[in-house]
């Protein structure tokens, strides 16, 4: 699991006239990752594509239109079928026409449609007028303009203007109509020009504005019915030719695979040489089902298996001494260079979803550890412990399955598989602690009033606020040292020295410096409930700090550590060894958002049922045995809407406290996602990832092709 499959760079030599049979055999066998030849080798070049590529990528562009143009998912596929080159040439040209013509009209339809809604737009204000439109122009004495408005304004400047003679205006609400007769080379716009008066085109038309527009929506409700006749014509097409389509589609894009295989290879006029790499699992199948193909007319050369070291392959087989590929290299047997593809090796099911959170960051490359593992470990219980409710819980799982369930997006349905694991874990630590959306009714059945672990958040049982933060410091310290060996296991590719510097130096620093804070030298200046939390309450399990001594000895441990650390990154290694301590301390954030998350439920619980506390507890009064009226008037922390003395209070505090306990909860659910698993996934990749990883990894990419429209049968 912490490794990636291991990989074979495998060499196929031979003549080109067997190079269309291999080129098949190998993309129907779908486990070879083809390298890309770089140019290196005299006398060798590029192979040419098979003939007829050109073609196949053109009507894959075609056929990729039509689906736009139709809008076909891969839920309109029908039954496999065969693809046969003619209908490749008949059936998708006929298509092609018919798409081509329906969509024509589609958009000359839909382009005409607006322009008649624009010009019903454009006559709001002319039928709001109530003028006929052959009034509104065509004058030689008088000027008119029609446009938006103040009418104050406009009335105004009309009034003020010496180069008008006589005005007569008429307004509504949406528009003004100004006649006026002016002095010679006077013109009418430039008087109302600045103010507030935006001029309108008048309509090329005759008659009654409001019979005007009624012809053109009587003409948008034509062009719509045209339009739905034409979009019925598509939906009707898409049905028929929807798996045609799709099928053709993937008939194509395999040909076109195949026939610009080539481009890949390293060729001369009559040899060809393919690399590529493939699970070293799998070589002996890969050689044993190509030599049934071809028989001896290929040589098969497994040239390297590779390690794990920095350059992402140690030469852990024989190199191949026969071939073209051998011979163009003078010794060498590799026409490409670059790291293996990466095969992630975790389990389906369980591991295989958390790859999705380390993608975020990158893959691993072939020479890292993969932390996949890691994650799954620890992301859920961080998350599972942060919330801690079995109400919540059981609904992140159910949402969980719902999403991996009902998607085939793999990252999706990754997503999902996180949500039933972190969710899974939420409801077991909501046991433990005894919670069901916040409230403690769950210990008192399952725990008889006594859960094994609390909060923190009652004032009687504050002792486990400090428990959690000392806890979060020791879940950082061993989270961080995974990382560090992590990180010293990648680095042992540069040599021992290197590891043990870079990385070991790391691991003796942070020993060092926290050995000597949980020791009790100098223990007046650290807090000293550091030294009681596990040494009798909560928990008596006999630790209550190292002792001066050991506290003395950690210091020249840390001082060790710390020598190391400049003698293998020199001086910047001063100013990142307060790392030790900071990036510990920021898993105290555990604790935060236990106690922050569990406030806001009991918030929500109090405003609903009402609280009280008694000797350092608190108690809902909604579920007490004690009436509101019983209860000490000091101690009660607020009387909550499901207490009100009268029928009306009653009801009202019902509704009221029912909105607020449904919204409260969801609320907190909702933020649960945000704080605690944003708080998570920042341990993981700032605290975690960063000790060690990189990313970078190549994905396995095989060349095939997994059929789901066509057959070949």
């Amino acid at each position: 699991m912490l490794r990636p499959k291991q990989m074979s760079r495998v060499s196929v030599t031979g003549s080109k006239s067997v190079m269309g049979e291999v080129i098949e055999t190998v993309h129907d066998l779908n486990m070879v990752h083809l390298s890309e030849y770089d140019g290196a080798w005299d006398g060798f070049a590029p192979g040419d594509p098979v003939s007829g590529a050109d073609d196949a990528s053109e009507k894959l562009v075609t056929v990729r239109s039509i689906q736009s143009i139709l809008d076909v998912d891969e839920a309109d596929a029908g039954p496999t079928r065969i693809v046969t080159d003619d209908a490749l040439e008949d059936e998708l040209e006929e298509i092609r026409t018919e798409v081509n013509t329906l969509d024509d009209r589609r958009d000359e339809l839909r382009d005409e449609l607006r322009a008649v809604e624009d010009r019903i737009s454009t006559m709001a204000p002319f039928a709001a007028l109530g003028i006929d439109l052959d009034l509104l122009s065509g004058y030689d004495s008088v000027s008119v303009v029609v446009g938006e408005g103040k009418r104050d304004a406009v009335e105004r400047a009309l009034v003020e203007s010496d180069e008008i003679t006589a005005f007569e205006l008429y307004s509504n609400e949406k528009a003004i109509a100004v006649v006026a007769r002016l002095e010679d080379e006077a013109s009418l716009d430039d008087i109302l020009v600045g103010n507030a008066f935006t001029p309108l085109d008048v309509p090329d038309a005759e008659g009654s504005p409001e019979e005007y527009v009624e012809e053109l929506r009587h003409r948008a409700q034509q062009l719509r019915s045209k339009l739905n006749g034409v979009e019925s014509d598509i939906e009707s097409l898409k049905l028929e030719a929807a798996g045609f389509l799709l099928a053709a589609e993937e008939r194509l894009s395999i040909d076109v695979q195949k026939r610009e295989a080539p481009l890949t290879f390293a060729t001369t006029e009559n040899a060809f040489v393919a690399e590529g790499w493939v699970p070293t699992e799998h070589y002996s199948s890969f050689a044993s089902a190509l030599k049934n193909a071809v028989d001896d007319h290929v040589e098969i050369d497994e040239l390297e298996r590779a390690d794990y070291d920095e350059d992402g392959h140690a030469h852990a087989s024989e190199p191949a001494t026969s071939g073209a590929g051998a011979a163009a290299t003078d010794g060498g047997t590799t026409m490409s260079h670059g790291n293996p593809p990466v095969i992630q090796d975790n389990p389906a099911g369980t591991v295989k979803p958390f790859e999705a959170l380390t993608g975020v960051i990158n893959r691993p490359k072939y020479t890292e550890l993969d932390p996949t593992v890691i994650l799954f470990l620890t992301f859920p219980a961080f998350f599972g412990f942060m919330i801690g409710d079995l109400g919540y819980g059981l609904i992140y799982m159910g949402l969980g399955y719902l999403i991996y369930s009902r998607f085939e997006n793999e990252v999706v349905k990754s997503l999902g598989g996180i949500a039933m694991w972190a969710g899974g874990f939420t409801a077991l630590f909501g046991i433990l602690y005894g919670e069901i959306f916040g409230l403690h009714q769950l210990g008192e059945i399952v725990w008889a009033g006594h859960p094994p672990i609390h909060k923190g958040l009652q004032p009687h049982y504050a002792e486990y606020a400090s428990t959690w933060l000392v806890l979060s410091l020791l879940l950082g310290l061993a989270h961080m040292t995974i990382g560090y060996i992590f990180g010293f296991i990648d680095y042992l590719s540069h040599g021992v020295k290197h590891a043990v510097l870079e990385k070991g130096s790391w691991i003796v620093l942070m020993a060092g410096v926290w050995g000597w804070i949980f020791s009790h030298h100098a223990a007046d200046s650290k807090p000293p409930f550091m030294f009681t939390v596990f040494n009798g309450e909560p928990f008596a399990l006999g630790f209550g700090g190292f002792s001066e001594t050991v506290g003395l000895a950690m210091l020249g441990i840390a001082g060790i550590g710390l020598v190391m650390l400049l003698a293998g990154e020199g001086a910047i290694g001063l100013l990142e060894s307060l790392n030790v301590v900071v990036n510990v301390l920021s898993y105290t954030r555990i604790a935060a958002v236990l106690l922050a998350k569990a406030g806001m439920a009991f918030v929500v619980n109090l405003l609903v049922f009402g609280a009280y506390v008694h000797e350092g507890e608190f108690h809902l009064i909604f579920f007490s045995e004690h009436a509101l009226s019983e209860i000490p008037a000091e101690e009660v922390m607020f009387a909550g809407m499901l207490n009100g003395s009268s029928p009306t209070e009653l009801l009202l505090g019902a509704i009221a406290g029912l909105l607020i306990l449904v919204i409260g909860h969801l609320l907190v659910l909702v933020l649960g996602i945000t704080s605690a698993g944003l708080q998570a996934v920042r341990l993981e990749y700032v605290e975690f990832f960063g000790k060690f990883y990189e990313g970078g990894g190549e994905k396995y990419q095989p060349f095939g092709y997994e059929r789901t429209y066509t057959t070949e049968d």
